[in-house]
């Protein structure tokens, strides 16, 4: 049964929240019942936003395609790194395939991606 029924009740254990969060520091005994009421909180709403907002893990091309921003790399550049031809590269990160075991581990230590997500 969940402990939060609507969003006027989460709004309102969030607004709890951040006053607790605010009033307290990591001086504060683990006793303290502000902290606890925090914890107790935190619980709660936690459990809701999973329920509510769950937030899926980004697809492989997604990923790639985020590190090829961030290095500024040209897909062939990519490639090149990954030691695949461009050809397979654009079908990994357009999804029309998947990479082998092999490219899959080259993904994973030279893109530094979590293998759960190439692997996924």
């Amino acid at each position: 049964m969940p402990l939060i029924k609507n969003d006027n009740q989460y709004k309102a254990m969030m607004a709890r929240i951040d006053e607790l969060f605010f009033a307290t520091d990591e001086n504060t005994p683990a006793n303290d019942v502000r902290l606890v009421e925090l914890d107790i909180l935190s619980s709660i709403v936690e459990e809701y936003e999973q329920e509510h907002f769950p937030i899926e893990a980004p697809s492989l091309s997604s990923t790639m395609t985020s590190r090829l921003v961030e290095n500024k790399w040209t897909q062939k550049q990519m490639a090149s790194i990954l030691g695949m031809t461009a050809a397979r590269l654009n079908a990994i990160l357009s999804g029309k395939a998947n990479p082998t075991f092999e490219q899959a581990r080259t993904i994973v230590s030279r893109l530094h991606i979590d293998p759960a997500i190439v692997l996924s």
